[in-house]
């Protein structure tokens, strides 16, 4: 009777993949996190902020070269990101203690973005694995968990926060996604009747895979959507002051956002099942944000415009994410769905780095109003839409030695 309760696409899939993302996904909680952490150091805030850029930037690098580790072994996979993530937050605690700026980038930057990586890897190629027939519905229950973590962790950091201090908020933290994840790495499990394949990569592997045209053509357009996204994200309060958004209103526009945020990535991913071509859903999530982009830039001091432009591209930024993994199954295949979804996520550890630089440096450095950035912004989602139209729609093979030997020998039954 437990073995039919448990071996399900629900426990061994939905369930641990919510349970990994709701907890990595609180890293975008930072704003609510470092101006205590600065506080207890006696820093200010301008020299903690690199640690959020580091703990996205080493979030893509891991998965950009986990994805073989945790095609091999996801339950492996799952309590090395819970040991990296939770030891991070740890260390930051020891760090503030310590009085160490250096410590912080090194526990909450790097250690803690190697567990973001391999942590957002580990469920998406299980949930795609059981949920056969709606791949963008299995990879979009995974990736709305990492947005909706904000919504749920918000709330509690704010609380806690107030009523003992930011030490023990993060102690707190850690041993809920201890407990949440270590429950989710003895539940995860691919279907029995799945072979994986057994191939050896090498360096020169991975080169293949970056000189294929299809896979740079999607890079750049994730690479972008990002950009976009987080230039605009990580200057939502401000853009809201500007209009005139009252203070209290701020957080429930916050709150808008995330949703928004966590809406796009389900339905996004949801819908991309019932298109021929996966690269539709860019194309639509695309053209609506050049569209509010263009708005922003015509109407910048209408509240009413400035909401809408924040909600869509929240939820454009959100579904980016969750299509993905379909995107790059419907043009390689599902057998190294983990390897190449790392791949590609190297682009959200650049964008990372580039993304609130770009903002900071034209509304910062240069002195520009924000309709400044919405032009840019609005050439670049059109880059990144005409990119879209030149995706090829047919499905490519990447070559990769002994490729022919080693497929043969997977199930036939999950060969596409």
């Amino acid at each position: 009777m437990r073995t039919s309760f448990l071996d399900n696409k629900w426990m061994r899939a939905a369930v641990p993949a919510l349970l990994i993302h709701a907890c990595i996904g609180s890293v975008y909680c930072w704003s609510l996190l470092k101006g205590d952490i600065a506080t207890e150091v006696g820093c200010s805030v301008k020299e903690i902020e690199f640690a959020f850029s580091l703990a996205i930037f080493f979030l893509g690098m891991s998965a950009a070269f986990g994805g073989r580790f945790v095609e091999k072994n996801v339950t492996a996979a799952s309590v090395v990101s819970c040991l990296c993530f939770s030891t991070g937050l740890l260390l930051t605690v020891f760090s503030i203690y310590s009085k160490s700026v250096l410590g912080i980038m090194l526990s909450y930057g790097c250690l803690m973005g190697i567990g973001l990586g391999i942590g957002y890897l580990s469920p998406v190629k299980t949930l795609m694995l059981w949920f056969k027939e709606h791949k963008g519905l299995a990879t979009g229950i995974a990736i709305s968990g990492f947005g909706l973590s904000k919504v749920i962790f918000s709330p509690y950091i704010e609380w806690c926060t107030a009523k003992y201090d930011i030490s023990t908020t993060l102690v707190s933290m850690s041993v809920i996604s201890i407990f949440s994840m270590l429950t989710a790495a003895w539940l995860i499990k691919k279907p029995a009747d799945w072979v994986e394949p057994k191939v050896k990569w090498k360096l020169k592997d991975y080169w293949q895979v970056h000189k294929n045209g299809t896979f740079l053509k999607i890079w750049f357009v994730f690479y972008i959507n990002i950009t976009c996204g987080l230039a605009l994200i990580a200057f939502e309060k401000n853009i809201a002051q500007t209009v005139g958004i009252a203070a209290v209103m701020i957080g429930l526009l916050s709150s808008l956002t995330a949703f928004f945020n966590t809406a796009g990535r389900f339905g996004y991913s949801t819908v991309s099942d019932y298109t021929e071509n996966k690269q539709t859903i860019y194309k639509i999530l695309l053209s609506s944000s050049v569209l509010v982009m263009l708005l922003g830039f015509a109407f910048g001091s209408s509240v009413a415009i400035v909401v809408v432009m924040l909600c869509v591209i929240n939820a454009g930024y959100g579904g980016g994410f969750s299509t993905l993994p379909t995107l790059l199954q419907s043009k390689f295949g599902m057998e190294k769905i983990s390897t190449i979804h790392g791949l590609a996520l190297s682009a959200w550890a650049w964008a990372g780095l580039s993304g609130n630089q770009l903002s900071n440096l034209i509304i910062n450095q240069w002195q520009k109003p924000y309709e400044y950035l919405y032009v840019v912004l609005a050439v670049l989602y059109l880059i990144a839409l005409a990119l879209t139209f030149a995706i090829p729609k047919n499905k490519e093979a990447i070559d990769y030695e002994e490729e022919q030997q080693e497929f043969s020998k997977l199930d036939p039954s999950f060969i596409e």
